[in-house]
């Protein structure tokens, strides 16, 4: 029905594009980090609204909470959560991470290798933490924050810049309020049916 041409560029690995998605800000005057960033015609969107960043921070507790009570592995619990909102944090995760998307609050889910549970010389230190990270993702969107998993990220210099030691990050967690016109990933609301995934015997 339109005669619509779609150009995508990757600019976390490649210094042009990220040269020219920053031309692109400057051009439409676009302030805040991240990607997607949108351009069509004269308008360009970018990630999270941060107009009710405030309305945010009430339901982090029970986020956490969430987390907190999760399961985990001989119940060690090896999790270490760091709640990023100042400008200084999310500036730095803006130098570690092209995907924070503009959101007001990231959670930094890490866990301790040493810590955890090891059977057969393996940690169940990611496995821990990914059911801790599920865990305040489910609870962030029972409260109505939307978010997502973020695993593009400069691990070595996450852990510089949050002293966080033998805490090794597991993924970012940006949550607030999308913007309305905040473009969807195609598959986002496709699931498969059980049959495909299931098999009982």
């Amino acid at each position: 029905k339109y005669d619509v041409k779609i150009i995508k560029y990757e600019t976390w690995y490649n210094e042009e594009n990220a040269k020219l998605l920053d031309e692109a800000k400057e051009k439409y005057n676009t302030t805040g980090r991240g990607v997607p960033y949108t351009v069509v015609e004269d308008s360009a969107f970018l990630g999270f609204n941060t107009t009710i960043s405030s309305q945010i921070e009430d339901k982090i507790k029970s986020i956490l909470e969430a987390g907190r009570v999760a399961p985990t592995a001989k119940n060690i619990q090896p999790q270490y959560i760091l709640v990023a909102k100042s400008n200084e944090a999310l500036s730095k995760i803006d130098e570690c991470s092209p995907c924070r998307y503009n959101a007001p609050v990231v959670i930094i889910v890490c866990s301790n290798k040493e810590m955890a549970f090891k059977k057969n010389d393996e940690s169940t230190y990611i496995v821990d933490a990914s059911i801790v990270a599920t865990h305040m993702m489910l609870e962030a969107t029972n409260v109505g924050l939307d978010n997502i998993w973020i695993e593009m990220f400069d691990k070595e210099k996450l852990i510089q810049e949050f002293n966080l030691g033998e805490n090794v990050p597991i993924c970012l967690i940006p949550i607030g309020y999308k913007s309305e016109d905040c473009p969807l990933n195609p598959l986002h609301n496709v699931r498969k049916d059980l049959s495909e995934t299931v098999k009982y015997i």
